[in-house]
């Protein structure tokens, strides 16, 4: 048995699959910098308003509040980023290509000049 976090996971599987160690590792590393992200900024972010709050006061639930929310999306930011990182990874391990994340070229039509028929059989101009 592989150990992989708090779980158990096959020889078999982990044999089958020999990137999955690295991809543990990865996530594990996504999700602590995420919780990270949220504890740093949440606390930067009520610095923040602590030293602004001298300027515009306002009260102390409306720091928390915002700190919190804020972080919240900056962490889910940061988490999301990260494991997008290691999806890729992945990818690569199980397949040796790197995904392309790019959207598709989409090729402009050409636009014709002068005269023309429709469709319809129609002169157009």
């Amino acid at each position: 048995m592989v150990n992989i976090g708090l779980t158990r996971v096959d020889d078999a599987l982990a044999a089958k699959h020999p990137g999955l160690g690295s991809y543990a590792a990865c996530q594990s590393h996504a999700f602590m910098k995420g919780t990270g992200s949220f504890i740093l900024g949440a606390s930067g972010l009520f610095a923040f308003q602590m030293f602004l709050q001298k300027k515009l006061p306002y009260p102390l639930k409306w720091n928390l509040l915002i700190s919190i929310v804020a972080s919240s999306v900056g962490s889910y930011a940061v988490t999301r980023w990260e494991t997008q990182k290691c999806s890729d990874l992945w990818l690569l391990l199980e397949t040796g290509k790197v995904p392309d994340r790019l959207p598709p070229q989409v090729p402009k039509p050409e636009e014709s000049k002068g005269t023309g028929k429709t469709k319809y059989g129609d002169m157009m101009e």
